[in-house]
């Protein structure tokens, strides 16, 4: 699967939510209502995070160092696992704090209407974002459904972008629905219990994400079509076999692959070489990913055991 970075789709999400966290916290300053407030807060959190995502994929691409002698391309991880963390806190979190308290106490909306013309307004801004991370994730996700591409994509920047904007549309909805149903019934519970729906999507989210990244950000290896290939490709040429293989991102864009591989008895140490550069030059043509590759040559003693 090829690591895009999707910085259209980011880019599009940051301009989308500072305007959408601008106006509502506008709406919700007129209308007090604190579906708004939720929804004006996680708009800012989200906000924050596309210029997280961002930093990270500059911070990636500083140079290797001997401290870091593979680079800085695990960056990117860091900082979708700190969004994932910012969205659980600022959005989930607060959320389903204010929309208890103001269960527990609350409080009539004033200029409804104000509320609901920003919320559509937010919706439709919103959707434009969804659209564009649908575009640039169509790129690269291939046959695989969308929830195969966020639990196997190793870039985290689009499944964060997909799924903090699908669920920004979804909580858009609830607020309008409680905030609707608090105009209709004169009964501001409703928003109240809309707060907290918000506060639970936005929770779910954030945890799936969190699980996501934090097994990114540890490390992943190849996926199993991509190992195949890796394997086949290393075996092919005067390869007899691959004896023992690893791999692991680096980042997004990169591949370590480590493999001790059996070759023929005797084999002069020219044609050693050359089968190794061969056998590299093959998988990156395969998997362009794997950018990193160190083969080390031995006898295959399971033959000599049979």
């Amino acid at each position: 699967m090829s690591a895009g970075g999707g910085t259209k789709a980011i880019v599009a999400a940051l301009v989308a939510n500072a305007g959408i966290a601008a106006a509502k916290f506008v709406g919700f300053l007129i209308t007090g209502s604190s579906s708004m407030l939720a929804e004006s807060v996680h708009s800012v959190a989200d906000t924050s995070n596309q210029g997280l995502l961002l930093l990270g994929q500059k911070t990636a691409q500083r140079k290797a160092t001997t401290l870091h002698p593979f680079g800085f391309g695990r960056d990117r991880y860091f900082y979708s696992f700190v969004v994932a963390l910012l969205l659980f806190s600022l959005g989930s979190v607060f959320a389903l704090y204010e929309g208890i308290h103001k269960l527990q106490h609350p409080e009539a909306l004033s200029s409804p209407f104000v509320a609901v013309g920003i919320l559509v307004v937010a919706i439709g801004l919103e959707t434009y974002s969804f659209i564009t991370a649908i575009g640039e994730s169509r790129l690269i996700k291939g046959n695989a459904t969308w929830w195969q591409f966020i639990r196997q994509s190793r870039t985290p920047e689009l499944p964060v972008v997909l799924l903090e904007d699908a669920g920004a549309l979804i909580g858009l909805v609830l607020a309008l629905f409680g905030v609707g149903l608090a105009m209709v019934t004169g009964n501001p519970v409703f928003d109240a219990l809309g707060t907290i729906a918000i506060g639970v999507l936005l929770g779910v989210i954030a945890v799936i994400l969190i699980i996501e990244m934090k097994s990114l950000l540890i490390g992943e290896g190849a996926s199993a079509a991509d190992l195949d290939v890796i394997v086949d490709e290393i075996a092919a040429g005067k390869v007899q076999r691959v004896i023992h293989i690893k791999t692991q991102y680096i980042g997004p864009d990169e591949m370590l692959v480590a493999a001790k591989i059996a070759l023929a008895p005797g084999t002069p140490l020219d044609e050693v070489a050359r089968a190794i550069d061969d056998a590299e030059l093959r998988v990156r043509n395969k998997v362009p990913q794997a950018k990193l590759i160190y083969l080390e040559p031995d006898l295959d003693r399971s033959l000599a055991k049979s």
